[in-house]
């Protein structure tokens, strides 16, 4: 395939930015997206490179910082050999000029993609293509005899089911069984057979139990430990999560394993097409937050459907996190084994990690969804599931990923907590719907109970809906209110801190507070005077009260100690006197 093929696919409606006949000419290898302003060391020599120009920052109208800018992209993809650049017109209506001349100045041939041409489509596109270049030159090739590539690449080009192909392998070839797994240890396919997954009512979303069932990762019955070496099938991938691997069931011999790395190599362009395509669907998820985010109502809705979500089905958001940056030491880690990523560096400037690691935990669904990067270290999905079974799968996904991703897995990058997700209502597909239900999917993700799955439905009181405020806020506001307090119960035996959480907890009743502090009513009324003069409020008054309240809902377990020693109530402290 050369890039000029891009021009005959009418569908597609691309078209030639920048580009002379030679270039044209150039050998297409494969196909990635990317939004990064430097991807070279992503890129391979012979891809197409995908963007939606989300790095191009048309609001500088300075002409010389424009075109320098676009030189260093274009000088990126020159560097890393690209085939061509494929540039989305979705997000800025057209392909800025200043691109085009640094495509011209760096011999890189410039495409354009129209708005409603999806990226996805444009990567299906090419990968049935170099299938077909790939069946054209089968003949000969080491590996595998070579009628049984031919029927073996006949069914990847027909898209056949991945789980009959690997059985279809292991009967032609002789090889024992095998699964197809990502990264991450979930299983695609298996030639063997599995436990099945309960069947789906047509027209009716899965239950929680179906949503992600153990029966879909039967990987301890399979692949026994120890297990064989995996086989690398295509590149590694940029995350834990892009690369796939092939495990053999048993040990195979010198000449199945041999005949094994011929399968994992005709199986390597159906890796790229997932990790190209993967690519093209976080930047699309990309491209709609900002959207919804600069109130872009109706672009937002037309990008909902680029993005690959069935129109009029409700979604449901998730906020996940799953740490800001992949440490270098964590990417050394993960890149020990075979198919998982390769070291990113101190940093992940695209946030690819952690989209791709929502994504991993949301694929057991089996339910539509695009995940993209949230800009802020961590991830957000739209899932076209109800809400409740969108927290039941991620209540038995995230801790299973946490456990397959090692030593760079979302735990080493979250921290002690382990990864964490909050999920949102289940709306309607639309832009205004959308935005409120993101914002609440992240509260919930901050509010939510350690170790849980935070779900909006459930914050449902004052404490529920604290626990979403960042906590340099709420000390603030504690230290605010009841630092007279807590300096009082520093110099003396009695805690008026746990006095006023008594008696706002006993819904400011005398006699029930007394009676749990095992004090006099008296006491109780003296100390509330105290408490009402340290603070300047009064719990006569519902305002104050819930000032108080709720600084207490934030206060440190330790302050709410209980009295160290009864007190005397004033009325007995008289009388002694008087007796004395």
């Amino acid at each position: 395939m050369i890039v000029g093929d891009l021009l005959a696919l009418d569908e597609l409606h691309i078209e030639v930015a920048w580009a002379t006949p030679d270039l044209l000419g150039r050998e297409v290898t494969g196909v990635t997206s990317t939004d990064l302003q430097d991807p070279a060391r992503y890129l391979r020599p012979g891809e197409v490179v995908l963007t939606g120009l989300v790095w191009w920052r048309p609001e500088d109208t300075r002409p010389a910082p424009r075109l320098a800018t676009a030189l260093r992209f274009a000088n990126a993809l020159r560097s890393a050999e690209a085939a061509a650049l494929l540039a989305g017109e979705g997000t800025h209506g057209t392909v800025p000029p200043e691109l085009a001349e640094a495509c011209r100045r760096h011999g890189v041939p410039l495409l354009s993609v129209p708005s409603g041409t999806s990226f996805r489509a444009v990567t299906d596109r090419i990968y049935l293509r170099l299938w077909g270049d790939l069946q054209a030159g089968a003949e000969g090739r080491a590996g595998l005899p070579a009628e049984v590539r031919r029927t073996l690449t006949s069914m990847l080009g027909a898209d056949a089911p991945l789980d009959g192909l690997l059985r279809r392998a292991v009967a032609d070839l002789g090889v024992p069984d095998c699964s197809l797994l990502t990264g991450a240890g979930r299983v695609l396919a298996s030639s063997a057979d599995a436990r099945p997954v309960p069947p789906r009512t047509p027209g009716r979303p899965r239950t929680p139990a179906t949503v992600a069932a153990p029966a879909r990762l039967p990987v301890p019955t399979l692949v026994p430990a120890p297990a064989p070496a995996p086989i690398q099938v295509g590149p590694p991938g940029t995350t834990p999560f892009d690369g796939w691997l092939l495990q053999p069931h048993t040990e195979p011999g010198p000449a199945a394993a041999t005949m094994l790395h011929g399968l994992a190599e005709l199986l390597a362009p159906l890796a790229e097409r997932a990790r190209a395509t993967a690519a093209a669907q976080r930047q699309a998820g990309t491209r709609l937050l900002e959207l919804l985010a600069a109130g872009a109502d109706p672009e937002a809705d037309h990008a909902l459907s680029l993005a690959g979500l069935p129109p009029r089905l409700p979604l449901t958001p998730v906020a996940a996190r799953f740490g800001s940056a992949v440490g270098s030491a964590a990417g050394s880690a993960a890149a020990t084994a075979p198919g998982t990523a390769t070291p990113p560096g101190p940093a992940d400037p695209s946030g690819a990690w952690a989209a791709a690691a929502l994504a991993e935990a949301l694929h057991p669904t089996a339910a539509p969804f695009v995940a993209a990067p949230d800009g802020r270290g961590g991830a957000v999905a739209l899932v076209a599931l109800p809400e409740d079974a969108v927290a039941a799968a991620l209540d038995l996904t995230l801790p299973r990923l946490d456990e397959r991703a090692g030593p760079a897995g979302p735990r080493a990058q979250a921290g002690p907590g382990g990864p964490a997700a909050g999920v949102g209502p289940t709306v309607p597909p639309t832009a205004a719907d959308l935005r409120p239900a993101l914002v609440q999917a992240r509260y919930a993700l901050d509010a939510r109970p350690p170790g849980a799955v935070g779900r909006w439905a459930s914050t449902a009181s004052l404490a529920d809906l604290l626990r979403g405020i960042p906590p340099e806020v709420t000390a603030a506001f504690h230290q605010r209110l009841l630092a007279p307090l807590v300096d009082h119960d520093r110099h003396n035996t009695v805690s008026l801190v746990a006095t006023l959480d008594a008696f706002l907890r006993h819904n400011a009743s005398w006699s029930r507070t007394a009676e749990a502090l095992h004090v006099h009513v008296n006491t109780v009324h003296y100390r509330v005077k105290r408490i009402e003069e340290l603070t300047g409020r009064s719990l006569l008054r519902l305002d104050d009260r819930l000032d108080l309240r709720t600084a207490l809902l934030r206060a440190p377990a330790t302050l709410l100690r209980a009295p160290a020693a009864p007190e005397a109530p004033i009325a007995a402290k008289g009388r002694a006197r008087r007796a004395g």
